[in-house]
């Protein structure tokens, strides 16, 4: 299953780096406030399904750009979480740091997570039980074991109390740690902390398809996901995701946002 998801993502970076030599051809709709969907995306996304469902017909998908799969394979145990870009508005404007993000869920427990970056040609692959890897070396967590010595990274929704937010936030934890990067992409990030290029990351307001595939990084690199709260039911949307004495710093700090 996970080759088929790796092949599956290949064929959308292609379709990827394609549009991104002519990025002023890309036809851009915007969902919501600062929310945008491109015709690539679009693209990228039904070359996922469409190899996805010719090897398993039988499974469910939930994708960013397409939403549930309409009553297709509802029933079955399986449902593929798809984000084809996740970081468009990077991808809009050239600015090189978006991926595509597949996960599968079995009973509702993700035990495949994939996040592969065109641009570098990273492929971080994780298995539930099995660890985390980095075009096939195992990666891990930092070790680091205080928060003052760590780089976080982290990110905001649409609006203007998502920002409000995420500047409160922001204050508190820029105070209490050596920096904090914001790329603009959620699935890259927590890949990034899998690998330890970074020591943690948080975010508000995120969705499955954002998350589904670099939790299972994280916690298979031997990090920690969880709510702002410290609980582990992370599909609310509301992420932390570090080393485990970093996650424990990190929640108290965050959890009066949850």
């Amino acid at each position: 299953m996970l080759n088929t998801a790796i092949k599956a993502a290949r064929r959308a970076a292609a379709v990827i780096n394609r549009a991104s030599f002519d990025i002023d051809r890309i036809t851009v709709t915007e969902k919501q406030h600062n929310d945008f969907v491109t015709d690539i995306d679009q693209a990228a996304e039904q070359a996922i399904i469409e190899t996805l469902l010719k090897a398993y017909p039988d499974h469910a998908i939930l994708a960013e750009e397409s939403g549930a799969s309409k009553n297709l394979n509802d029933e079955s145990e399986y449902c593929w979480i798809i984000d084809p870009i996740d970081g468009t508005t990077n991808f809009m404007h050239g600015y090189p740091q978006y991926c595509v993000s597949i996960a599968l869920a079995q009973r509702g427990v993700v035990t495949q997570g994939l996040v592969y970056d065109p641009v570098r040609n990273d492929l971080f692959t994780a298995t539930k039980g099995a660890g985390a890897y980095l075009n096939d070396k195992r990666i891990r967590v930092t070790r680091h074991d205080r928060l003052a010595n760590a780089l976080l990274s982290s990110g905001h929704g649409a609006g203007p109390r998502a920002l409000d937010e995420y500047l409160k936030m922001y204050q508190i934890m820029a105070e209490r740690c050596q920096g904090i990067r914001t790329a603009g992409s959620a699935a890259l990030d927590l890949a990034n902390v899998a690998a330890g290029r970074s020591d943690g990351y948080y975010e508000k307001g995120l969705k499955q398809w954002d998350i589904a595939a670099g939790a299972l990084l994280v916690s298979e690199a031997g990090g920690i996901v969880g709510e702002f709260n410290g609980e582990s039911d992370i599909m609310k949307g509301n992420i932390i995701a570090a080393g485990p004495k970093v996650f424990a710093q990190m929640v108290p700090l965050l959890s009066p946002f949850a």
